[in-house]
């Protein structure tokens, strides 16, 4: 395998550059799906593909991609991305840096003039944050229903998608199947703190959690506050708090890597002089194991009833968001490890808690995530922050696990 290295001064100037699409007053970056900070960022990442000699296209859900040919032109490419679209007041490195990446990854092959037997593409998947739109419907997972939703931009993802060059009336030609890749790839900062804890400078992915909403209503009585006895009341809001409570006891009962959040609670009529009547509140469970994730909900169930009958107040539940947990491909792992060890650089095996891209492609083509160090686990924050040595390192590790997969050949899925 060649020894062919990535610029990091280019690599840190994109990365620079980019950040400052979208900057906020205190430092943070925000670039939410379909707004003009995103199609200027998406406008800017098709220049660097340009530049980098990559020839591009826009498919029909507003995905970008960047494709350099290998020696089998009609090869299954091997897709490397993430995205560019960020959370409101988010962060530099989230998304953006798998995508620059993947364009330092292709732009260096070719300034050492070395041609890969596989064709390698550079993907910035549209829509990362808002529900994984791009790569959802990239596996033909986006439904004409999903398009009438309303996004974080104040349009509906039709709108949305037709803003940035997509067409939702040709959705399924963006659609691929295992056949059209080799495999897939994704570079990200891993959003914990668990490498920069242990001083490791390398995350191998082993798998994506699997994630689960639901909703729960309790429903009691409004009534006066200053006339009804305190006997007689029939308050939503003290079922909704003891079971916020016992989400928390729950699943800090069982042992295991899972999290649950309860993040959202609406209290009606929300008035002082009003016993609350109706309280509705998002349940979310995260783990790798779908098992896991519904016996904690069952154990939840429990405690639900037991809150409706302490508080005279009735419950119902709706599953709101499910998505599964994927594993990782142990091929690519292995190509990951070795390009890591090629470099003298020191890793773990670790799971993904947040949901990404990579969860999506899993269920069509062999995929394999690296992650670089977070400073402090923080993410989704103006505080986000990757050293830049941590960068480069796993930029490094990108291109050696490309070139390596490229000579053993595609693992099978």
């Amino acid at each position: 395998m060649p020894q062919t290295l990535i610029n990091p001064d280019r690599l840190h100037d994109n990365l620079h550059q980019l950040a400052q699409i979208g900057r906020t007053p205190d430092g943070g970056v925000s670039r939410v799906a379909f707004s003009d900070a995103d199609l200027d960022g998406r406008e800017f990442v098709l220049g660097l593909m340009r530049d980098a000699g990559l020839s591009v296209r826009v498919d029909t859900v507003g995905n970008v991609f960047g494709r350099r040919d290998g020696e089998y032109h009609s090869g299954s490419p091997i897709l490397l991305g993430s995205h560019v679209d960020t959370v409101p007041n988010g962060g530099a490195f989230d998304g953006a840096l798998g995508v620059l990446a993947g364009i330092e990854v292709a732009q260096t092959l070719a300034e050492s003039d070395y041609e890969c037997r596989f064709p390698i593409e550079v993907v910035a998947w549209s829509d990362e944050e808002g529900g994984l739109s791009g790569s959802r419907g990239y596996v033909g997972d986006l439904r004409t229903a999903d398009l009438e939703a309303v996004v974080a931009a104040g349009m509906t993802l039709d709108e949305g998608i037709r803003r940035i060059g997509g067409d939702p009336d040709r959705i399924s030609e963006s659609r691929r199947s295992g056949s059209d890749l080799s495999a897939y790839l994704e570079l990200h900062v891993e959003q914990g703190g668990r490498l920069e804890a242990e001083g490791l400078d390398i995350g191998v992915v082993t798998g994506i959690v699997g994630i689960r909403h639901y909703g729960v209503t309790f429903t009691g009585t409004s009534n006066h506050a200053g006339t009804t006895p305190m006997d007689q009341r029939k308050n939503a809001l003290l079922g909704g708090c003891e079971f916020v409570l016992a989400v928390d006891g729950v699943v800090r009962s069982v042992e295991g890597t899972h999290v649950g959040t309860v993040g959202e609670l609406t209290v009606h009529p929300g008035a002082p002089n009003v016993i609350p009547g109706k309280v509705h509140l998002t349940v979310e469970l995260r783990d790798l194991e779908i098992t896991k994730i519904e016996s904690l909900w069952e154990m939840l169930e429990v405690k639900l009833q037991e809150c409706s009958a302490k508080f005279w107040v009735s419950v119902d539940t709706v599953i709101t968001h499910a998505i599964d947990g994927v594993a990782t491909h142990p091929d690519i792992q292995s190509s990951i490890v070795t390009s890591a060890t090629d470099l003298g650089l020191s890793y773990c095996r670790l799971p993904s808690g947040a949901g990404h891209d990579a969860q999506n492609l899993a269920r069509i083509t062999p995929t394999g995530m690296i992650f670089v160090p977070s400073v402090g686990g923080v993410s989704h924050s103006a505080a986000e922050f990757t050293n830049p040595e941590d960068v480069v390192n796993g930029t490094q590790v990108l291109l050696n696990s490309v070139l390596h997969l490229d000579l053993v050949g595609a693992p099978r899925a």
